[in-house]
């Protein structure tokens, strides 16, 4: 206890020195552990890192109480730790790296690929759903957005691929061994198909909707992802939004829903430096607005 009482004496010091450069720093560091948190998130590596958080912890707990022999255990396991995930996570941290080497300054101050990728998904996503739907070819196409679907996503067949209009449709071929499970979209990319989606338990539903619709209806219902459903039956493409489903959509109309839902909720989330800003002169301007 006496080692905590130091610490928090120590801060209680040093918060009248800080100056604007250790603010930066501060906030240098915040910003390079959030993009590497949602680097990870919902891959393999994010129980790895929070097995190495509990370590951590568990060592700082340790010597406090001073438990030495668990602490030296402990240490040793980090050390040792270290050197065996630099070499485990070889191909993670060089598409990192890959990731940002490619990326270009601006990046940082201007808008994001991201919503370019995401704009070039959702064509072909609308492209592949309007040949699927000519052809009668069921489908069943989920796009991840705020709530992670790692729990389906261990259901199906892991491609981590770019979404294309042929991949698509090879996918959802009636003699493909993945036709008759959905596929899911993550950051505009398609990260798994043949995945099983929970079917939903509501009792009034239409009776001539099927397997496919009530499963993407039900995977509205638990999470906040956007389903589009193409009918085997009758080629109509329905879309599943929070337990509704809106039916018998042409292309130009998924296309419009489809960038309504998906880009306008990007440029929500955009944290890029210009993103924050145009949000707070946005925000100036309503309130000056309503004065």
């Amino acid at each position: 206890m006496q080692a905590l009482r130091d610490l928090f004496r120590a801060i209680e010091y040093s918060i009248p020195n800080i100056g604007i450069m250790d603010v930066i720093d501060m906030l240098v560091i915040a910003f390079v552990i959030y993009k590497l948190i949602r680097t990870i998130r919902g891959t393999s590596a994010s129980y790895v890192v929070k097995a190495v958080v509990f370590l951590l912890i568990a060592t700082g707990l340790t010597s406090l109480l001073q438990l030495n022999a668990v602490n030296f255990l402990l240490t040793r396991v980090l050390e040792l730790g270290a050197v065996a995930l630099l070499i485990v996570f070889q191909p993670e941290l060089r598409r990192i790296l890959e990731h940002l080497g490619s990326r270009r300054f601006k990046g940082l101050l201007g808008s994001r690929d991201d919503r370019t990728d995401l704009e070039t998904a959702i064509e072909e996503t609308v492209n592949a759903c309007e040949i699927l739907s000519q052809e009668k070819i069921g489908a069943l196409i989920v796009f991840e957005r705020g709530t992670p679907l790692s729990d389906q996503l261990k259901t199906g067949v892991i491609l981590d691929a770019k979404l294309t209009t042929q991949l698509l449709r090879s996918v959802f071929y009636p003699k493909t061994a993945l036709h008759d499970g959905a596929v899911i979209v993550r950051q505009a990319r398609l990260a798994a198909a043949g995945c099983l989606l929970p079917l939903t338990e509501n009792s009034h539903l239409s009776s001539d909707l099927g397997t496919r619709h009530r499963a993407g209806i039900g995977m509205s219902e638990v999470s906040d992802a956007l389903v589009i459903i193409v009918s085997e039956e009758t080629g109509a493409i329905s879309v599943a939004v929070g337990g509704m489903l809106k039916r018998h959509l042409a292309p130009r109309m998924l296309e419009k829903l489809l960038k309504n839902e998906l880009l306008n909720e990007t440029d929500l989330q955009d944290d890029t430096l210009l993103g924050k800003l145009k949000r707070i002169l946005k925000m100036g301007e309503s309130r000056h607005a309503e004065k």
